[in-house]
């Protein structure tokens, strides 16, 4: 996909339209009679700032993997996804958020490790064990949430306070939490089906008339983070570091050049080259992942085919 064609953003009009909302990575067109159409761009963010240039095909890596896993777990929970008439779109059910993110942790890494360093032992109110080392596996998975922030970062939150200050009832949460385990059993499997440990991820979820919903994406670089099992157990006796399969590689280009997205930072023009870099690494992480190869669309308007597809989709099926 050439550079003109990647698609950096969308400006489409479709019938029976009542809302408009630009994501960080995804453009999503409400209709009446609650549904959605989610356009996934190939915009790009880190550090909570959207980055300069599109990466060719990440929109359509993101949009077809996370398809890929709401199919593969709709028998566990029911998910928002309907349909995708085209490799960068996705249509379904408009849900009310709960403002609350499940995450859930098989290992002691990231945002976890960064508080037992520091002497912590408890995260979100749930307690971690003694002696362990980064990247070691928890007896077994603990979930921490994180309540959902409109602007800024995420907060993590105990499972008590959510109840408590009503965020969601103790009997959703008492459900969301069963999805949680769930979904990351199966996610586990698919992974180490593909060579992979799944390390962390998180789920979000809806309601959509008193029936609760799995939304967004599951298990995609963008929103989990992964782990070679080759070679984890060496790894990790001799203490050297697990190499990761999610977008950290962008953060670290960023840093290298000073930007972590604070105030005064002036972040970096993407090079040519590191486009190409990260195009690659998000096709090579689609394979890795799904096990599936990689089939690059070819367009010589994509903004036009991918109207045209949501468009008839919507003739056939919803008009």
């Amino acid at each position: 996909m050439s550079r003109q064609n990647s698609i950096y953003e969308t400006r489409f009009s479709f019938d029976q339209q009542i809302n408009f909302y630009k994501g960080k990575v995804r453009d999503v067109y409400t209709l009446k009679n609650g549904m959605m159409v989610v356009v996934a761009s190939d915009r790009i963010s880190a550090f909570d700032h959207v980055l300069t240039r599109p990466i060719p095909y990440k929109g359509q890596v993101l949009n077809e993997l996370a398809a890929y896993f709401l199919r593969a777990t709709k028998d566990i929970v029911p998910n928002w996804l309907i349909a995708t008439p085209d490799p960068n779109v996705s249509i379904g059910h408009v849900c009310t958020p709960y403002r609350v993110e499940m995450v859930i942790r098989g290992y002691l890494t990231g945002h976890a490790w960064r508080e037992y360093k520091a002497g912590k032992r408890t995260i979100c109110g749930v307690s971690m064990p003694e002696g362990m080392k980064e990247h070691d596996k928890f007896p077994k998975p603990i979930i921490t949430p994180a309540t959902k922030a409109d602007e800024g970062h995420d907060e993590d939150i105990s499972k008590e306070e959510i109840i408590e200050k009503g965020i969601v009832s103790a009997e959703d949460y008492a459900l969301m939490e069963q999805y949680t385990y769930a979904l990351f059993e199966r996610g586990t499997a698919m992974a180490a089906a593909q060579g992979l440990i799944l390390v962390d991820t998180k789920y979000e979820f809806g309601s959509k008339e008193d029936k609760i919903y799995l939304i967004d994406e599951v298990h995609t670089p963008d929103s989990s983070r992964y782990f070679y099992l080759q070679g984890y157990e060496e790894r990790q006796a001799r203490g050297v570091a697990q190499p990761q399969l999610s977008k950290e590689f962008v953060r670290e280009w960023l840093m290298s050049y000073g930007f972590q997205g604070k105030q005064g930072q002036i972040m970096p023009i993407l090079t040519d080259t590191f486009v190409q870099q990260v195009s690659e690494r998000y096709i090579q992480l689609y394979e890795q992942v799904s096990g599936q190869v990689f089939q690059p669309r070819k367009s010589e308007n994509v903004l036009q085919e991918i109207e045209a597809n949501t468009k008839r989709w919507l003739q056939m099926h919803y008009y």
